[in-house]
């Protein structure tokens, strides 16, 4: 007898839904937030991007970069692969809900957010713990979704190449949207670590809950 299997998180294929759309851009706006936090804030490294993190990898192994850089870029790569091991045994092994791997997922960034509020990351070892926090939260993400919300290479490259052959898809201005939260995010966190530098690395914290919320009331049974 065939075992019945749950569907994994959607993908943006699966049908026209404005709210999982913009669940994707809630995401894509933390993504930057997190990495623009920990690039500032932590020190050229990236806590999503683990393309940019592989060429800091190779800067440094050649001697570029501060000091440093390498020890953080492969904590930040271990770390993104434990959270990117982690979201597949939830989504594929213990069938959980995307909402509930979102809660992880901000469960993690909040512990940074409040660790760093409460100036708890003074020592260099207590920053790759922080980045080690919000590389994983972020492996999640990057895991648990068919549509990527941290890493944007792909997605650009598609929307270019769309535009210059003037063959626009239905729902390319939520592609660009996305694009354009990652800037939104980034900004954010850039200009909080500016005026208001304890709470830098809430900033994330704000659009990943916005999309639990979100994929929450996605699932909620209509009444009717």
């Amino acid at each position: 007898m065939s075992t019945p299997t749950r569907p994994s998180a959607p993908a943006r294929g699966a049908g026209p839904d404005p709210r999982g759309e913009w669940s994707l851009l809630l995401l894509s706006t933390a993504s930057g937030a997190a990495d623009a936090f920990v690039f500032i804030s932590i020190g050229q490294v990236f806590a999503g991007v683990m393309t940019g993190n592989l060429v800091l990898l190779g800067a440094a192994a050649a001697g570029g970069g501060e000091h440093g850089v390498a020890l953080r870029v492969i904590n930040s790569l271990v770390a993104y692969g434990i959270g990117v091991i982690w979201g597949a045994w939830m989504n594929e092994r213990l069938r959980w809900s995307l909402p509930v791997m979102l809660l992880t997922e901000v469960a993690l960034l909040t512990a940074g957010a409040v660790l760093w509020a409460l100036d708890l990351i003074a020592s260099e070892g207590a920053r790759l713990g922080l980045l080690v926090l919000i590389a994983v939260a972020m492996g999640i993400q990057g895991r648990i979704r068919a549509t990527p919300t941290n890493y944007f290479t792909g997605t650009l490259t598609a929307l270019v190449g769309r535009a210059a052959l003037r063959s626009w898809e239905e729902g390319d201005h939520w592609v660009a949207g996305r694009l354009i939260a990652v800037v939104v995010g980034a900004a954010v966190t850039a200009l909080t670590v500016r005026l208001w530098p304890d709470a830098a690395a809430a900033v994330a914290v704000l659009p990943a809950a916005g999309a639990l919320l979100v994929e929450t009331l996605r699932r909620r049974p209509s009444r009717g």
